[in-house]
C-alpha cells in the first residue's frame, strides 16, 4: 500500500482565523490546509484525507469524553492508513497524547499529535513545518508510537507536556529524550521507540470525567481539603502532586488519615512530584514512606498528564482497585521508568 494519512482535526488554534470576537474556526479547513500544504510541500505530500470531529473544541474545554471522539475513527480507519496525524489545541495537546497512548497500546503505526502556537494562515505561522514534519512521520517512518511533534523534536506522547504558553518550542519531555529531531535532515531514533508487539490491545473505555481528581500540596494544607475533595462520590483515583521525590506532611495525621480514609473506602491514590525533573522514590525519607503505609502508589517518574490518563483509563478498564494499584506501577507503554 502506498503511504496513506489520515488527518484528524479535533480543534485548537491552527483552524482558527481572526474576527472581530476574537479567533474562530474557519470554514473549509480541510480545503485551505490542504492548498497550504501543496504549496509548501508539493510533491513531498502522502496521499491524505482531512477529517475534523463533528463539533471541534477548543482545547481548554477538553473533557475525558473527547478521548473516545478522538479514538473512534482512527479505530474505524485503521487498516486504511499507514499513520495518523491528529490536530490539537496546545493547551491540552499532551493530555490527549498521554490518554491515546494508553488507549492504543500496541500501536503497529505512527498516531501524531501536532497543532501550532499562530493558525495555519496566519504571518509567521509555525503550524505548515509541523504539519509537513508530522505527515513524514505518519507515512514515512516506523514509529509505532503515539507521538507529539511540535517544534524542533517528536515526543513520546506519554511522556510530553507544554512547557512555555507563548514560546514556539512550546513542548517538552522531562524525564525521556525525543523520539526524533527535526533539523534540516528529519532523523528518528529507533533505539528510544517502543517495540511493537506482536497484538495489539485497543480498548476504548467508557470514561467518566469525574473519575479522576488532582491536588497539589501546599504548605498547610489540611485533611478537610483531602476530605472536600474525595466527597464526590464520583471520584474513584487521585493524583497527588507531592514534594521533591514524593514527600508529604506526615506529621499532620488528618492529613494522612485522610488519605488513609479514601484508600481504604477504595480511592486509588497516586504519586506524582511537583518538580519539572525527577521521579518520586516514595522510601526515600520518612515523609514519603507514610504515604506508601496510607496506600498512596508511586507515581515513579510520570508526567501528570500521563498519570492522569493512565488513571482514567484503568479505572474506566479494571473493576478491583487493587488491580489497577498493581497496573499503575507498571510501565504499558513507555510513559514511566521502571525502578531498578
Amino acid at each position: 500500500m502506498s503511504a496513506r494519512v489520515l488527518v484528524l482535526y479535533t480543534g485548537g488554534t491552527v483552524g482558527m482565523e481572526p474576527s472581530p470576537e476574537g479567533y474562530r474556526p474557519m470554514p473549509d479547513f480541510g480545503g485551505r490546509l490542504r492548498e497550504t500544504l501543496q504549496r509548501s510541500a508539493g510533491d513531498e505530500l502522502p496521499e491524505l484525507d482531512v477529517v475534523a470531529l463533528e463539533r471541534p473544541i477548543d482545547s481548554a474545554n477538553l473533557s475525558p469524553l473527547h478521548w473516545q471522539r478522538m479514538a473512534e475513527p482512527l479505530l474505524a480507519n485503521w487498516d486504511a492508513y499507514t499513520g495518523f496525524v491528529l490536530l490539537h489545541g496546545t493547551d491540552t495537546m499532551a493530555w490527549s497524547a498521554a490518554a491515546l497512548s494508553f488507549i492504543l497500546q500496541g500501536t503497529d503505526k505512527p498516531v501524531i499529535f501536532t497543532g501550532s502556537q499562530i493558525p495555519l494562515l496566519q504571518p509567521r505561522s509555525d503550524a505548515p513545518a509541523h504539519l509537513q514534519a508530522a505527515l513524514q512521520l505518519a507515512a514515512y517512518h516506523r514509529v509505532p508510537e503515539v507521538g507529539l511533534c511540535f517544534g524542533r523534536h517528536l515526543w513520546r506522547g506519554n511522556r510530553s507536556s507544554k512547557i512555555a504558553s507563548q514560546a514556539l518550542d512550546a513542548f517538552g519531555s522531562p524525564n525521556y529524550p525525543p523520539l526524533a529531531d527535526l533539523a534540516i535532515e528529519l532523523q528518528v531514533h529507533p533505539e528510544r521507540l517502543l517495540r511493537a508487539p506482536a497484538q495489539q490491545r485497543f480498548i476504548v473505555p467508557a470514561f467518566d470525567p469525574q473519575a479522576v481528581a488532582v491536588l497539589n500540596l501546599y504548605p498547610g494544607i489540611s485533611g478537610h481539603v483531602v476530605d472536600a475533595l474525595l466527597g464526590c462520590a464520583h471520584v474513584r483515583g487521585l493524583v497527588l502532586r507531592s514534594y521533591g521525590v514524593g514527600n508529604a506532611p506526615e506529621a499532620d495525621r488528618s492529613f494522612m488519615q485522610a488519605l488513609e480514609r479514601a484508600s481504604q473506602r477504595g480511592v486509588v491514590l497516586l504519586n506524582t512530584t511537583l518538580c519539572a525533573t525527577g521521579p518520586v522514590v516514595q522510601g526515600a525519607y520518612a515523609t514519603g514512606s507514610a504515604l506508601t503505609q496510607a496506600g498512596v502508589v508511586p507515581g515513579a517518574d510520570m508526567t501528570l498528564e500521563a498519570a492522569f490518563a493512565k488513571l482514567h483509563v484503568l479505572l474506566g478498564t479494571e473493576t478491583d482497585p487493587d488491580r489497577v494499584r498493581e497496573r499503575l506501577g507498571q510501565p504499558l507503554c513507555g510513559e514511566l521508568t521502571p525502578a531498578t
